[in-house]
């Protein structure tokens, strides 16, 4: 299965980008709902559409854009002041063209394809129920002094969480913000180890903290419980145990209620400054911005997308928020300097186009300081769909792989987590790799407080083992043909960065 259109990530910087976002500087961001101002043009028939707007953050350009957006026919949703991004509604066509000629705006474009009512559609794959039947051989094949279900738990075995857990679990005044479809709070495995007041629905834009809000709307909308459970379910003698069951998780949901379960820019956006302004130390983003797999800097629109994120989660950095992402399941080499993208725009009709990888972005994960995670299976060696990449790829964890079979109960070589209602399920991809990071953050922000995201980025990989480059061509589905090439050396390399993080020496 692997995870939404979750994961396709890298970790290199956008000099241009970086240049508008240079003077955030490090004040709180406010998002301040702005009173719907009736438009003075609107296209009569013209389907609504959401814009980000980004300027400089000084309060008159603000209020001047403020006014320009109304006067061109546009209704402020979300302002955040503090890093310059304004969400907007408008059903005017020419809105884009003509709010970017405004004096004081940097960027704007559409955040979508397709009108605001329009569903999406999902590439999420089918999660593999544990059933009564399977429940009952696992638990019965677990030790003494595990959870019923940790003997399936290769991946917690493969980086040391198990013995982790018997020195420091992690600690309760962190907490990771999983930016995904929801959690189901009221899981016995997540429920001990949940911040309600550090969660919230960003689906709109806007954060709404109304109680249960964060919850998946159905139980399609199991991929942020899942995530959930790999990073802290709780040792509770419930179920299966998390990389650092001692921290908490809080949900930021920004998945698209319908079937699509589409991220947007502006929910993320919204959700990078919900996580800083709420204390959470930590990140999980295990998905791709969506409509685009990959944002090019010469499209006004694109470029407005990739603008309105990083700004967004370089203010999450600057207020002490680690933000770790998956890079993705297309099996990509993310240093190349041309891919096939065949899946773009995905709320419409995708159009197959090349790009450059160095110049067309993937995001969040290829945004400077995020942490960018690959995909290993049991066997250490890199998972056949996980993308990669030299100076892209930061560190790799394990997100399962069905052509590396564990010597476990259910031999599945998926990762095996929580689900909604009380259930628990198998998953694999990137999706799954970049929640075992952020634990293993977690647990090194439990042990050093006072680390910046930096140096737990800096500790990740100096406490990772790094298997190198295989001896043999990489051939991860065994079909004879070469998949992939590993460029680099045992200290860092394309297919596992800084090499697979170690959750035992995080707690030593």
């Amino acid at each position: 299965m692997p995870h939404l259109r979750s994961r396709r990530r890298l970790a290199l910087a956008v000099p241009v980008v970086l240049s508008l976002t240079a003077s955030l500087g490090f004040l709180p961001a406010v998002a301040s709902a702005v009173p719907q101002t009736a438009p003075a043009s609107r296209a009569a028939d013209g389907a609504t559409q959401a814009y980000v707007v980004n300027t400089r953050t000084d309060h008159g350009t603000i209020t001047s854009v403020q006014r320009a957006i109304a006067a061109n026919g546009g209704s402020i949703v979300a302002t955040y002041d503090r890093i310059g991004v304004i969400v907007v509604h408008s059903a005017n066509p020419d809105f884009g063209k003509r709010i970017r000629a405004v004096r004081g705006v940097q960027s704007a474009g559409a955040t979508r394809t397709a009108p605001l009512s329009a569903a999406g559609t999902t590439d999420e794959g089918a999660v593999q129920v544990l059933s009564k039947a399977e429940a009952a051989k696992v638990a019965g094949s677990s030790a003494s002094g595990e959870e019923p279900f940790e003997a399936d738990q290769w991946d917690l075995r493969a980086i040391g969480a198990d013995k982790a857990a018997r020195i420091d679990p992690g600690s309760k005044k962190v907490t990771v913000g999983i930016i995904d479809t929801g959690v189901d709070d009221t899981h016995p495995d997540i429920a001990p180890n949940f911040s309600a007041s550090q969660s919230a629905n960003c689906v709109s834009g806007k954060a709404d903290t109304t109680y249960g809000a964060w919850r998946p709307v159905d139980a399609d909308h199991y991929h942020g419980t899942h995530v959930a459970g790999e990073i802290a379910a709780a040792r509770n003698g419930i179920g299966v145990a998390g990389v650092a069951p001692g921290v908490k998780v809080a949900s930021i949901t920004v998945a698209q209620p319908d079937a699509g379960q589409l991220f947007y820019p502006e929910s993320v956006v919204c959700a990078f400054v919900f996580a800083a302004d709420h204390g959470i130390e930590v990140t999980n983003n295990s998905y791709y911005v969506d409509p685009w797999l990959y944002n090019c800097l010469d499209d006004p629109d694109q470029r407005a997308i990739v603008d309105a994120v990083n700004r967004a989660q370089l203010y999450a950095q600057h207020k002490g928020t680690l933000n770790v992402a998956s890079a993705g399941n297309s099996n990509d080499d993310l240093d190349s300097h041309a891919l096939v993208d065949g899946s773009s725009p995905d709320d419409s009709t995708p159009v197959t186009r090349t790009v450059d990888p160095h110049e067309c972005f993937d995001v969040p994960t290829q945004l400077p300081g995020v942490v960018t995670v690959s995909a290993t299976g049991v066997k250490g060696a890199k998972s056949y769909y996980s993308s990669y990449g030299k100076g892209v790829i930061d560190v790799a964890a394990p997100g399962g792989d069905k052509f590396q079979i564990p010597d476990t109960p259910s031999q599945n070589g998926r990762i095996l987590s929580t689900l909604p209602n009380n259930q628990y399920g198998f998953l694999q991809g990137t999706s799954m790799a970049s929640p075992h990071v952020a634990a293993v953050a977690a647990l090194l922000k439990s042990t050093h407080p006072h680390a910046t995201p930096a140096q737990l980025q800096a500790l990740l990989k100096a406490e990772a083992d790094n298997p190198g480059c295989p001896a043999e061509p990489y051939d991860g589905d065994g079909d004879g043909v070469v998949d992939a090439t590993c460029v680099g050396g045992k200290r860092v390399n394309g297919f596992y960065g800084a090499g697979i993080v170690n959750a035992l020496r995080a707690v030593e």
